[in-house]
């Protein structure tokens, strides 16, 4: 883990209020494996005072590492305007990631919206001959390019809630279609987005004994463990009641959580 002033390389736009950031950090590219975030101070004061959690998107090169975000709040907006040469303080790799699946492996990655941004990094770290991309937008409009990202998996299939582009409804429903096709070896599946769809792509994985590994999206205030605002409950059958998604994730094994208290 580095804290360091890293260096803006580029910062644009890739859909109306989505946005692609480079930063220069040898040492957090050296670091970073899928999965993992960084914390970002968005201004070099003290206003806004906390820091923001990012999923690292990928890396480029041994310098850059990018991540990939969305316009919600006052923080991002202050970060959309910001221009390469800038610096922001960053803290990380953070978190534990993903368990990589073994070369031979068919894997299914399920993106909700910003969540392809965890999944754009472990795609470019998996067996991409076999490896099927998912992903769900609210509308054609916010489709991320993702051949920008150099993927080169087996499959991606694109849903939107509106219809306006791609499979008409929720991404969901093509990972269901998706396992379908499976009568057996199914895939392992890999996801991340809004909770109401990880809610649904547990039930799936679930339901037919799949191993599934979800990125959790939570509020954060340091990233560290310090401040227990990241607690999520944890499954029954283990042997503690809550996880801290800073430290404990922000992957987990979907067995592993109480998803009923999402």
């Amino acid at each position: 883990m580095f804290e360091q002033n890293a260096k803006i390389v580029f910062n644009k736009r890739l859909a109306p209020e989505t946005f692609l950031m480079a930063l220069e950090s040898p040492e957090v590219v050296a670091e970073a494996r899928p999965g993992q975030f960084v914390m970002i101070r968005v201004t070099p004061g003290i206003d806004p005072l906390l820091r923001r959690p990012f999923s690292i998107c990928g890396t480029r090169g041994h310098d850059l590492f990018l991540i990939l975000y969305k316009v919600v709040g006052r923080g991002t907006a202050i970060m959309s305007k910001a221009r390469g040469g800038e610096k922001l303080s960053v803290l990380g790799p953070l978190g534990r990631g993903f368990d990589l699946p073994k070369r031979d492996c068919n894997s299914v990655l399920v993106a909700g919206g910003i969540g392809v941004a965890p999944l754009i990094f472990l795609a470019q770290a998996i067996d991409a001959g076999k490896t099927a991309f998912l992903a769900g937008y609210r509308s054609g409009n916010e489709i991320l390019p993702l051949e920008q990202f150099g993927l080169d998996v087996m499959e991606t299939l694109i849903s939107t809630d509106d219809g306006t582009a791609g499979h008409h409804g929720f991404v969901t429903e093509l990972l269901e279609n998706h396992l379908a096709g499976f009568s057996e070896d199914p895939p392992l599946i890999f996801s991340c987005g809004p909770i109401p769809m990880l809610n649904r792509v547990a039930e799936l994985a679930l339901k037919r004994n799949i191993p599934c590994q979800v990125s959790l999206e939570t509020s954060m205030a340091c990233g560290l463990g310090a401040c227990q605002g990241c607690a999520v409950r944890a499954s029954s059958e283990e042997n503690r009641t809550y996880f801290h998604v800073c430290q404990d994730g922000p992957i987990f094994d979907v067995q592993k959580l109480d998803w009923k208290a999402l």
